[in-house]
């Protein structure tokens, strides 16, 4: 419930500068900024880096410094900026497939046509619009009402950065010094690769006993940070997914499923050409019908699906929790529409207009039926498509919000909940009788629409939690993330089609698009064509996606949070388990302050708290960097020249040079422990 003590930063009464020209402008350049590197380390990787931090360190260190920008600007700085990153990934994550779907007689996809600046742009923008017009009356009820059970984790860190950097002292000493290791250690892990990325422990197929069990971790030190700012409970219930996924059924399945049924699934999925062909997820090997890494194999083939089918039906029970807070929220939001307007609100309670929300989400569908970007045979199809994105929307915009609010954005399962949003459309549609590859692009559209809006949410969810803590006026913040919505997308689209422009060699080749080429392979996007395409044609393995709802219904029997669970089993150990290496610090760091009688830190200003905000800061900070810095091939050439990986991994031995990453790691999580401890 709502914490009645609850005191912002910025008291309701200030009255500062806030929403200014300089704000907004500094915000939409960083936009844009973040924008095209997520666009590129998406394309690239399938990977998004959080921008929300690394934007308020630069508005403190910039736009205070050269500006005179107050804390409030600071915060419609970060604001303004932040929705670049959420939308490009959305778009990058999905956007793609239109290239992967169904071929027509002439040999290119059905989709291909719909592949252009224009339709990303609108599905861009409108998925943003969607995202953010639902968290609008969703706000009161998640941001405020909850603000003891959502920590909201990137929101809560980016808050103590700009409040470090007003007080400036100690405090913001403790996070610039968490901001420098991190930015040292990346140095060392991503530029010199003296620390390698994600050391891993596996067993061999071959092993009778446990075949195919890896534990691994990806050793960043922003994931180290949100460990440390959700806690022990959270992260040990999310790294408890991944060993159910990683240690037990990945054994289990290998050594049940023969190598080639795996590689036939993973053709039947768009991840593998053929069985004649080499390559794809675990290095197939069609001479030996086997895999390089058979776990990793499994993971593309069986364990996503079932990640996916626990997502859902995670998230459909926590919006059911949920139901009475957010009913409790638009019957508030109701009442302020009948009043008219919002003066008699407290500064900091003043949202956007109810009115805006219904008005915005009819102008939404209206021009998803009348836009010739989206694709539908008939009025009627149309405005099917626009009634599911609205739907779906509401439900995935407040899933994702309490999603984020428990993990952060970079861990959020986005992905999970297009492929939940694709299934469900799929399953409208052949119940409607629009089944065949005609209506591919559509269920795309919807998927993609959801995407966006759901990452957008998440974001916005994070700013929201920020301007809460720092005492910020909602209703500038969200003109200003509507503002970022559209100048981000303006640039995001044009990054996407000119980073699928084929180079001379390619098109020598014939190859029309660099996009899908081992350049930029868009993993999500091959991905969501796959599924589209097997849904429609009748040729989706259910029994994968009911394991997944089988499984979230009994950890929620058993009085654990299935969302969590399910999140850590869609995603890789390597992504949950230094996290919950974070949680483990906070947890010690807890006990031996209990044991000593010492007063626990404040939970969001305490050192340990900013010292983790800095490591998140820094992390996120350098993978932006180093993506920028690989757009370029002469600079991404001259990078791998002073990669010291292979004489090190030579040197030490594979083993050892892995050991050598974890002790460095368990170094900065000591740093972060005598860090906190400190008072």
């Amino acid at each position: 419930m709502e914490n009645k003590d609850f005191k912002p930063y910025i008291p309701n009464e200030s009255n500062i500068a806030e929403f200014t020209i300089k704000s907004v402008v500094m915000g939409a350049i960083f936009g844009i900024l973040f924008g095209a590197a997520t666009v590129y380390l998406s394309l690239k990787a399938g990977l998004s880096v959080s921008a929300s931090i690394p934007i308020a360190v630069l508005a403190i260190s910039l736009g205070r410094k050269f500006l005179g920008t107050t804390i409030l600007e600071n915060n419609i700085i970060q604001t303004t900026g932040s929705a670049g990153e959420s939308i490009a990934s959305g778009v990058v994550f999905t956007l793609p497939g239109f290239l992967f779907l169904s071929m027509t007689e002439e040999g290119k996809s059905i989709g291909a046509d719909f592949f252009n600046y224009w339709t990303i742009l609108t599905l861009a923008i409108l998925g943003g619009f969607l995202g953010t017009f639902m968290m609008i009356p969703l706000r009161r009820s998640l941001i405020v009402q909850e603000h003891g059970t959502l920590p909201y984790p990137e929101g809560t860190a980016c808050g103590s950065v700009l409040i470090a950097g007003e007080k400036g002292g100690d405090l913001a000493k403790t996070a610039y010094q968490g901001l420098g290791v991190a930015m040292l250690y990346a140095f060392f892990q991503k530029i010199l690769h003296v620390i390698a990325e994600v050391p891993k422990l596996a067993s061999s197929q071959a092993n009778k006993i446990f075949p195919s069990a890896v534990v691994s971790g990806e050793i960043t030190p922003e994931y180290l940070g949100v460990g440390y700012i959700i806690g022990f409970r959270i992260s040990a219930v999310l790294v408890g997914g991944g060993l159910l996924a990683w240690l037990g059924l990945i054994p289990l399945l290998a050594t049940l499923v023969p190598a080639d049924t795996i590689a036939e699934q993973l053709i039947k999925l768009g991840y593998l050409q053929s069985l004649t062909t080499a390559g794809g997820p675990g290095g197939w090997d069609p001479a030996t019908h086997g895999f390089a890494d058979t776990a990793s194999a499994i993971y593309r083939a069986y364990i996503r699906q079932i990640g996916a089918g626990a997502v859902a039906a995670g998230g459909f029970m926590a919006l059911m929790k949920s139901i009475p807070t957010i009913v409790s929220s638009f019957k508030q939001s109701l009442a302020s529409m009948q009043e008219g307007n919002e003066g008699g609100r407290a500064r900091t309670e003043q949202d956007l207009s109810f009115k805006v929300v219904l008005l915005g989400c009819l102008a939404l569908i209206i021009l998803m039926i009348i836009l010739p970007q989206i694709p539908g045979d008939g009025f009627l199809t149309k405005t099917l498509i626009a009634i599911l994105v609205v739907v779906f929307g509401f439900f995935f915009v407040t899933v994702a919000s309490r999603i984020v609010g428990i993990i952060g954005s970079s861990s959020s399962p986005v992905s999970g909940m297009t492929i939940a949003t694709i299934m469900a459309t799929s399953l409208v549609f052949i119940g409607f009788g629009l089944t065949g590859k005609l209506y591919e692009p559509a269920v795309l559209v919807i998927g993609g629409m959801i995407c966006i809006a759901a990452a957008n949410a998440g974001n916005t969810s994070q700013d929201l939690k920020t301007g809460y803590l720092v005492g910020a006026t909602p209703r500038y913040q969200q003109i200003a993330l509507f503002i970022g919505v559209i100048v981000s997308s303006l640039v995001i689209g044009a990054t996407v089609k000119l980073l699928d422009t084929p180079t001379p060699d390619l098109a020598a080749q014939g190859i029309q698009h660099a996009i899908g080429t081992d350049k930029f392979p868009a993993p999500q996007g091959t991905l969501m064509a796959t599924l589209i395409k097997g849904l429609l044609s009748f040729n989706l393995d259910w029994q994968f996606v009911l394991v997944g709802v089988f499984i979230a219904l009994t950890i929620e029997i058993m009085g654990v949070n299935a969302l969590s669970f399910a999140v850590g089993l869609y995603l890789p150990l390597s992504t949950t388990l230094p996290i919950f290496a974070g949680g483990c610090v906070k947890a010690f760091v807890n006990w031996n302050s209990q044991r000593k009688g010492i007063e626990e830190e404040d939970a969001d200003l305490g050192k340990g708290n900013l010292f983790s905000t800095g490591l998140v800061a820094g992390g996120a900070l350098a993978g932006v960097v180093v993506a920028l810095l690989s757009v370029n091939d002469s600079i991404f050439n001259a990078l791998a020249n002073i990669n010291l990986e292979p004489s090190l991994a030579h040197s030490l031995g594979e083993g050892g040079y892995h050991i050598l990453g974890t002790l460095l790691f368990a170094a900065m999580a000591i740093v972060l422990y005598r860090t906190a401890m400190k008072r």
